[in-house]
């Protein structure tokens, strides 16, 4: 008998939810079209709807590991290689969103400025890797690398 994958509750990492074998419904079609054809996005859904993940995702593909998209659309149809690519993920969660004024003054106040330019020089400066995860901490001026 076939065993049942397990449904990827709370699970925003492309990384975990496909090594542990979850349950996974393959955008990677839609996200090909998005990469290939598009500029900007903004993701503007309700919590829950898949954000993370397809942020995750992408940057899985942008990393270039290729054995994580295997039986999946971009593996067989995409013209991907699994060449790495730089890019940078930042997560915007330790800014305070609880009130629009809370929200101005994090963007305002130079946090996401000052940590965005940190991730830069240290790029340019090969102090970083092709792809990497920063937090913003709540409070905070500087930018703090996140585990993958």
């Amino acid at each position: 008998m076939k065993s049942k994958k397990n449904l990827p509750i709370g699970i925003q990492s492309f990384k975990i939810l496909r090594e542990n074998g979850n349950v996974y419904v393959d955008k990677t079609r839609h996200i090909h079209r998005m990469i290939d054809e598009g500029m900007f996005y903004f993701l503007s859904r309700s919590r829950r709807f898949g954000k993370s993940l397809t942020v995750s995702t992408m940057k899985s593909l942008f990393e270039g590991k290729k054995d994580l998209f295997d039986g999946l659309w971009i593996s067989e149809h995409g013209d991907w290689n699994g060449t790495p690519h730089p890019a940078i993920l930042i997560d915007f969660n330790g800014i305070s969103h609880d009130t629009p004024e809370n929200l101005k003054k994090g963007l305002a106040n130079g946090e996401v400025k000052t940590a965005f330019l940190e991730i830069l020089l240290q790029s340019f400066a090969g102090e970083t890797n092709a792809s990497e995860t920063w937090t913003i901490p709540k409070n905070s001026r500087k930018a703090e690398k996140s585990e993958s």
